[in-house]
């Protein structure tokens, strides 16, 4: 079964919780492909730029306040894909959250999907576990490339139950790819990936390089710092599945762990000149001559 849902963030807070739905004189509806399986589960098309894990301030408190809109009308297009993401990390399916921007008239609408974060969405304040997971699901839909690649997330809620996945969902999704953990909400913390398993040999490349090291072991994908292994810092669930929590410079996060389908892994000479490869030979994967030819 596909659901086609909208994708953004989330205004719920202490102050009198969530704002009504308003009719639009004007609308713009963002829309993430999500592809589940036989129940709701972490399976999801990642493509988030990677400065859409920048909130530059983002308030947590609703979006009919001042502070929300000042904040999305910094800069609409960019601020439009957050919010499509962090609701549909934050807020469970079913759901939605609009904002009307005064000075367009135009009004976005943001659906729900995993639910990571229900009493936050149920406009309680949110718990510093929500925000932390809602923080390593938007770290988890980064793309370096924009592409928008099936991935599967697994890990625990804000509550600390499971999100659903199934066995063929493992079989699927064979590659243990990454985690992803920290605060993109509290102004300071900022978000960490790690790798779990994926290795790249010299012909090969990939669209989902968050959780791979860049130069001198650097991020690739800047702001996302990269830590090294996932099984340095963090610790995985009984049936070891995925992780459960991470520690990092003597504080505990909830994360996400990630993990990919193997044909999403792309081999220089395989006839096609992917996203991730260019023209010319060099020391690098991305370098194919083979596939994208001579520059």
């Amino acid at each position: 079964m596909t659901l086609v849902l909208a994708c953004g963030a989330i205004g719920c807070g202490p102050e009198g919780g969530l704002p009504e739905e308003l009719e639009p004189l004007g609308s713009t509806t963002r829309k993430v492909t999500l592809y589940n399986g036989l129940s709701l589960n972490g399976l999801s098309l990642n493509g988030l730029s990677l400065n859409g894990l920048s909130l530059n301030g983002l308030s947590l408190n609703g979006l009919s306040t001042s502070t929300f809109s000042s904040w999305f009308q910094g800069d609409p297009s960019v601020r439009d894909e957050v919010m499509q993401y962090v609701v549909a990390c934050a807020v469970p399916s079913g759901q939605t959250r609009s904002y009307t921007d005064p000075s367009t008239n135009v009004t976005y609408t943001w659906s729900g999907q995993l639910g990571l974060a229900a009493s936050w969405a149920s406009g309680s304040t949110a718990t510093t576990t929500e925000l932390q997971v809602v923080s390593a699901c938007m770290a988890a839909h980064a793309n370096k490339f924009g592409l928008h690649i099936n991935i599967s997330l697994l890990g625990l809620n804000g509550t600390g139950n499971s999100i659903p996945y199934t066995s063929q969902e493992l079989t699927d999704y064979s590659v243990q790819e990454a985690c992803f953990f920290g605060n993109l909400f509290d102004g300071s913390t900022g978000i960490f990936g790690g790798n779990d398993g994926l290795s790249l040999s010299s012909t090969q490349s990939s669209p989902r390089v968050c959780g791979l090291s860049g130069s001198i072991n650097s991020s690739q994908c800047p702001p996302l710092s990269y830590v090294g292994s996932c099984s340095t810092y963090c610790t995985k669930d009984s049936t070891n599945t995925f992780y459960t929590s991470c520690t990092y410079n003597g504080t505990t996060y909830r994360p996400i762990t990630t993990r990919m389908k193997p044909a999403d892994i792309y081999s220089c000479g395989d006839g096609v000149c992917q996203a991730t490869e260019h023209c010319g030979s060099g020391s690098t994967p991305s370098s194919c001559a083979a596939d994208c030819g001579s520059c």
